[in-house]
């Protein structure tokens, strides 16, 4: 794999695998599903990296891969909607995953000021609006 690649696992495999722990809580369950989502990432490698948003298609792929387990398991699964993250995803990656907004737009490939609003506009909803 292109060192592109493994510098991009590096820094978002941890921050992946804790969100996938808040759907998955068997760490088994959600490192698998985290590393079948990077696998998937490593098949379209050159394609992400030439897509308008290389993160944002990652982030994708991880939070399709997760919802199909749960959904697997339970009918809980997050559904994906479009193509950016839900709010609910960044509430999760901001308050139970403990990231700021800088580093949420990094992992889902969105701009600061977009998750900042976005995460205040989710305080003002209960978790069952998300």
């Amino acid at each position: 794999m292109p060192v592109e690649y493994a510098a991009f696992c590096e820094l978002h495999r941890p921050r992946y695998l804790s969100y996938a722990r808040v759907w998955l809580p068997d760490a088994d369950e959600a490192a698998d599903s985290v590393q079948e989502a990077l696998c998937e990432v490593a098949v379209h490698w050159r394609a992400l990296l030439v897509s308008r948003n290389p993160t944002a298609e990652a982030w994708h792929i991880l939070r399709s891969t997760v919802a199909a387990r749960l959904r697997a398991e339970t009918s809980a699964a997050p559904e994906p909607r479009g193509s950016g993250p839900a709010d609910e995803d960044l509430a999760i990656l901001h308050y139970v995953v403990g990231l700021a907004a800088p580093e949420i737009a990094d992992v889902v490939g969105s701009d600061t000021a977009n998750v900042a609003g976005r995460l205040r506009r989710a305080l003002l909803h209960e978790p069952a609006d998300w």
